[in-house]
């Protein structure tokens, strides 16, 4: 059982973390009041927007199950990893192919503080403190070079990462970005991809004030057009059935409830490079 991280010089308390409000989302205990407060705000004025985290992370998990089942993957360069929780991509993947290699980046000081904990005795995981906005940093990395080969194919998982990414600040845009990672995968390799999606229609009203809440909030959080998603994933092919609302991706089953009007604003897609 994950040991919840306590307050250090390192850990800002003071403001929420893009992790740490994730993490309250989905129901982690990993996170502080502050987290807690900006969560609660947005759910108040979109009911059910934690459902967003929710769909994001089982997208995840099915997202790495097909991959390691149907596609054969055994080595994962999961960017933006977030806080350790229950089903993390080493153990999905592991549990059909134990010998799989999984390399964690992050960058938030509670994600490292408590991945190295829980990764110090996990045969074949791994984690790197990277900014993943710096693809070369993060491919050029020792921990990269040593325990992934990029010359074979692998999985990257951009998943629920680059909504936090602010163009204007990073110089450059988020296709651009994808694409420099992209360009270092060898063929056959996967790219399991999910971002905040901005319907453009009358019922995008839920996007519109998730948006305005994360930005006051986080200073990050931007729901994207389909045709922007879509930009970032150029030159890959999209498995079926395409970029679509994460929790029609694959669902384990029959839905037997209506999804909440908010679940049309998470895309995902699961591509190949060819």
């Amino acid at each position: 059982m994950p040991v919840p991280v306590e307050p250090s010089d390192t850990i800002d308390t003071s403001r929420p973390s893009a992790a740490r409000v994730y993490d309250c989302a989905i129901g982690g205990k990993d996170h502080f009041e502050v987290d807690r407060e900006l969560t609660r705000r947005i759910n108040d004025a979109v009911p059910e927007a934690s459902s967003l985290a929710v769909a994001n992370r089982r997208f995840l998990v099915r997202a790495v199950r097909f991959l390691a089942r149907e596609a054969g993957i055994d080595q994962y360069l999961d960017c933006g990893s977030g806080l350790p929780t229950a089903e993390n991509t080493h153990q999905v993947a592991q549990r059909i192919v134990p010998e799989a290699q999984v390399v964690y980046v992050d960058n938030d000081p509670t994600v490292a503080a408590h991945s190295r904990a829980l990764l110090a005795d996990q045969e074949g995981s791994h984690f790197l403190d990277a900014d993943i906005h710096r693809p070369a940093e993060v491919l050029g990395s020792r921990i990269v070079r040593d325990e992934l080969d990029l010359t074979r194919p692998l999985a990257l998982l951009h998943v629920g990462t680059l909504h936090h990414y602010d163009e204007e600040r990073g110089g450059r845009s988020a296709a651009d970005l994808v694409g420099e990672y992209v360009e270092a995968l060898p063929a056959g390799s996967f790219v399991a991809f999910s971002h905040f999606l901005d319907p453009e229609d009358a019922d995008g009203e839920p996007a519109r004030l998730v948006e305005e809440m994360l930005r006051a909030g986080l200073g990050t959080g931007f729901f994207r057009t389909r045709a922007e998603i879509g930009a970032m994933l150029a030159g890959l092919e999209p498995l079926a059935p395409g970029l679509v609302v994460a929790d029609d991706w694959w669902p384990d089953g029959p839905r037997r409830t209506p999804l909440p009007p908010v679940a049309r604003c998470l895309a995902a897609a699961v591509a190949r490079k060819p």
